[in-house]
C-alpha cells in the first residue's frame, strides 16, 4: 500500500506536474490575449503607439501583469510583429500553395494580398506603418520587421521564378523587377486609399497588376 501511495498523485487534486502544465498553459493563453489586443492597437496607433500602460488599460490588467509577460516595450513590439507575420503568412501565402506552380500561384498570392490590403485600408498595415516608423532606426524591432518583409518578397519572387520555369512567363522576365512593381502597386494602393481617399484605388491596383503581367506573360497565357 505504501508503494502505491508513493506513485499516486495528491488525493483530491492534480499532480504537481499537472498543476505546472496548467499554469504554463494559462500563461500562454494570457500572453496570446495580450498580443492580440496589442496588434489591434498597433494597427491604428502604430508600433510606436504601443505602451505597457495603454495596453494594460485596454485588456483590463495591471501594468505589472502585462509587464510580467513582456519585460520591455521592445519585446512587446517584436511579439506584435511576429504575430502579424504569422497571420500574414496564413492568410496570403499558405492558401496560395494550393494553386498550381506558376502563374496561377502568382495570381493567388496577389489576390490574397489584395484581399488583406482592402481590409487594411481601414485599419492600417503593420509592415507599411512599421517601415515608416523604423526605416532609419537600427535595432531589434527593425531587424524583425526587415526579416519578415524580406521573407515575404522572397517567397513572391520564388513564385515568379517558378512561373518562368513553367513557361507561363517569358524567359527574359526579371523576377526582381516584377516583384518590385507588384510591391509598388500595394504601396500605392495604401497611399491613395488611406491618405487621399480615392475610391478607385483598389480597381487601379488590380488593373496595374494585369498591366504588369501583360508585359511578361507568354502569348496566349493570361491566367
Amino acid at each position: 500500500m505504501a508503494a502505491a501511495s508513493s506513485v499516486a498523485g495528491p488525493i483530491g487534486g492534480a499532480s504537481p506536474r499537472g498543476r505546472v502544465a496548467g499554469a504554463a498553459n494559462k500563461g500562454q493563453q494570457t500572453r496570446q490575449l495580450i498580443v492580440d489586443a496589442a496588434l489591434d492597437l498597433a494597427e491604428t496607433a502604430g508600433l510606436e503607439g504601443l505602451s505597457i500602460g495603454s495596453l494594460a488599460a485596454h485588456v483590463g490588467m495591471s501594468k505589472s501583469g502585462v509587464f510580467a509577460h513582456f519585460g520591455s516595450r521592445e519585446e512587446l513590439q517584436i511579439s506584435v510583429l511576429k504575430e502579424y507575420d504569422r497571420r500574414f503568412t496564413n492568410e496570403i501565402f499558405q492558401p496560395a500553395l494550393a494553386q498550381a506552380r506558376g502563374l496561377p500561384r502568382v495570381r493567388a498570392l496577389f489576390d490574397n494580398w489584395m484581399a488583406r490590403a482592402s481590409v487594411e485600408i481601414r485599419s492600417g498595415c503593420i509592415f507599411i506603418g512599421g517601415a515608416v516608423e523604423f526605416d532609419d532606426r537600427p535595432g531589434a524591432v527593425r531587424d524583425v520587421l526587415v526579416a519578415s518583409v524580406q521573407a515575404w518578397l522572397t517567397a513572391l519572387e520564388r513564385a515568379v521564378r517558378q512561373a518562368i520555369d513553367e513557361g507561363h512567363l517569358l524567359p527574359e522576365a526579371q523576377p526582381e523587377q516584377l516583384v518590385f512593381e507588384i510591391h509598388g502597386l500595394i504601396l500605392a494602393l495604401h497611399y491613395e486609399a488611406r491618405l487621399l481617399h480615392k475610391p478607385a484605388a483598389v480597381d487601379r491596383a488590380r488593373k496595374g497588376f494585369e498591366d504588369v503581367l501583360s508585359r511578361y506573360v507568354q502569348p496566349g497565357r493570361l491566367r
